[in-house]
């Protein structure tokens, strides 16, 4: 695996960021034509597409930057280089529901029905970002025996954390996950009764995968007694996942129909 795609005039255009692109475009066709069919204003899915980008990206960057504060705060040119790497996708959905949650309370539409929406989308442009974390060689593995452990470059963060041995290809682990997810989420949408059912299905599912799969990172992970930040945020969307469930049958659907 190696990060660089290609270079144009002596500029190396990484992997990351083209990617990160091709996951953001095909999230947000998903969301206009969603939001089209739930009924919503003309244009309100790629305007809130729009907005999930440019909150999600910054989101993810705030908190990849705090989370290796030592290291930006040596190489504060690095800290908007964010097509060479560097997101943390917790902190881009924490910014990506607040730029739902603002729109819908300016353009006065229902956050819930726009927040299934929105969600419905999520995992396949999540899906599409962590092939991009594969290439680039972040958010790796641990070591493995297995036939299907990946080698990085030598100079690579990856190589040097495993003394260059093969390492679990997490990214693509979660790959499957996202896109299985995404096919359950569509084959439910339709059939679902209250807005916000999608919401609980994503929080009492994901989570619970990336909890799972935290156990087998190799980079450097932020800790919060024994578990990683990653797991300690997975629970905590996880009971609030739980939380939305036992108050959903009294919500309406104002836009579904």
């Amino acid at each position: 695996m190696h990060p660089i795609c290609l270079e144009i005039g002596g500029k190396a255009v990484h992997w990351y960021g083209v990617m990160v692109s091709l996951a953001f475009l095909a999230a947000i066709i998903h969301w206009s034509l969603r939001a089209d069919r739930d009924g919503f204003p003309k244009g309100f899915g790629l305007e809130m597409g729009f907005w999930m980008m440019v909150c999600g990206i910054t989101g993810g960057r705030i908190a990849y930057v705090i989370a290796h504060g030592s290291y930006f705060r040596a190489n504060l040119s690095a800290v908007l280089r964010f097509d060479q790497g560097g997101m943390i996708f917790y902190g881009g959905l924490i910014g990506a529901c607040f730029a739902v949650i603002i729109l819908c309370r300016t353009r006065k539409q229902s956050v819930w029905a726009a927040g299934d929406v929105a969600v419905s989308g999520l995992p396949l442009g999540h899906a599409i970002g962590r092939l991009g974390c594969f290439l680039n060689g972040c958010c790796f593995g641990k070591p493995t025996g297995l036939p299907w452990g990946v080698h990085y470059p030598d100079h690579t963060n990856a190589a040097i954390k495993s003394a260059g041995a093969a390492v679990h290809p997490v990214q693509l682990y979660e790959f499957a996950l996202n896109i299985l997810l995404y096919v359950v989420i569509l084959s439910v949408y339709g059939r679902r009764k209250r807005s916000g059912e999608i919401i609980v299905l994503y929080l009492l599912t994901y989570p619970v995968g990336r909890f799972m799969m935290e156990f087998i990172r190799g980079d450097e992970r932020a800790m919060v007694g024994s578990l990683t930040v990653a797991q300690g945020v997975s629970v905590a969307l996880f009971l609030f996942g739980v939380l939305l469930y036992l108050t959903l049958p009294n919500r309406r659907m104002p836009h579904d129909g």
